[in-house]
């Protein structure tokens, strides 16, 4: 009976040395070596009904279930968190060998499947086809909002969060919340000061592979966004956008202080920051800004250089009605109000107008009763 045993199983490992594969798969075509190998075959490739293939490995945790026992074992990690595979390199631990083998190709920069459209290469199997769908243009996954197609379902699924608002991966640091586990990781570089990825021409290093290849263009030259407007080229979609805007005149993010308009959260983020610091030096006095002429001191970098023209009596702003030339920018958008007339500073109090913002804070004292 054991040799009997011995000699079947004898068998099925000869039928995989010689590629015999009894088992047809009529839908598809395909063949198989066991029946057991062409079950698994089944379940991937063709979705089943409750009633025909049966998944009698069942979880107590969660109530899903699997095709086989090993599956099961495999999946209660999650909910037990045991990663017994340890990577030797980072110690870095995963739920199965084949996690681990496809993160060791991290360490040795090995990947064996090649792109047959642009000779691009990957480390799994799996990141070789989401790739090949850029050549292809194929989005399987709809989005049932909005109509946008997806290469793959967890991206369709990162997507469905921005009609929800759901963000469920939370920055322990500060709170802020992310769509994905990808987003907060590269976030948390913010407050670890982490940076992987380094360019070999400067030694600069940045948080993201990403942020790298945007940097590359610097010493490449490599500007492949171009204007259509313009002709300009850009070395990133995100830079191309914010100069479109250029164009359009579009300015969608507003600073809910001074009600000034940007064209991007980035320079509404530096406004804001410019802002409190100006505002924190009226309290501390602090004025690093200082003229070597006269060692006058001064609290912003502009107002340092627009004193500077006492001492050079350069007026680089010309006056296009009269040709008097100012010193700066600021002084010539006064200056051109004696021209036009234009008075855009009004008392509440009486109605009447003034040129000038300091002009209206002397007036007001006539109603105030103060000394200005």
């Amino acid at each position: 009976m054991e040799c009997e045993q011995q000699d079947n199983s004898l068998t099925g490992h000869q039928k995989v040395i010689k590629e015999e594969k009894p088992f047809p798969y009529e839908e598809y075509g395909k063949v198989f070596s066991s029946d057991v190998t062409l079950l698994i075959h089944h379940t991937e490739e063709k979705p089943v009904s409750s009633n025909e293939w049966e998944k009698p490995f069942m979880c107590t945790e969660c109530g899903r279930g699997f095709y086989t026992k090993q599956q099961l074992k495999s999946h209660r990690m999650i909910h037990t968190g045991e990663k017994p595979f340890t990577c030797t390199e980072c110690s870095k631990g995963f739920y199965t060998k084949r996690d681990l083998k496809i993160h060791q190709t991290v360490h040795t920069g090995e990947k064996p499947f090649t792109c047959t459209e642009c000779s691009k290469r990957f480390s799994t199997k799996q990141n070789l086809k989401l790739h090949q769908t850029v050549h292809t243009g194929e989005k399987p996954f709809m989005c049932t909002k909005c109509e946008r197609g997806f290469s793959t379902k967890q991206q369709l699924k990162s997507h469905h969060m921005t009609h929800t608002g759901e963000k469920p991966f939370t920055c322990t640091e500060c709170s802020k919340c992310f769509y994905t586990k990808r987003d907060l990781k590269i976030h948390q570089t913010v407050h670890t000061g982490e940076k992987h990825f380094t360019c070999t021409e400067c030694g600069k290093g940045f948080s993201t592979k990403q942020n790298l290849k945007l940097h590359h263009a610097v010493h490449t030259g490599e500007k492949p966004f171009m204007c259509t407007k313009c002709g300009k080229g850009f070395c990133s979609k995100q830079k191309l956008n914010l100069h479109h805007m250029t164009h359009t005149g579009e300015k969608p993010f507003t600073c809910t202080e001074c009600t000034k308009r940007f064209s991007s959260k980035h320079q509404l983020n530096v406004h804001h920051t410019q802002n409190l610091k100006m505002h924190q030096m009226t309290h501390t006095g602090e004025k690093p800004f200082t003229c070597t002429e006269c060692g006058e001191c001064f609290s912003r970098k502009q107002k340092l250089h627009i004193h500077l023209a006492v001492h050079t009596g350069e007026n680089p702003f010309m006056c296009t009605t009269c040709g008097k030339g100012l010193s700066s920018k600021q002084n010539l958008k006064m200056h051109q109000m004696t021209h036009t007339g234009e008075k855009p500073f009004t008392c509440t109090e009486c109605g009447a107008c003034f040129s000038r913002k300091q002009k209206l804070k002397i007036h007001l004292a006539v109603h105030t009763g103060e000394k200005p």
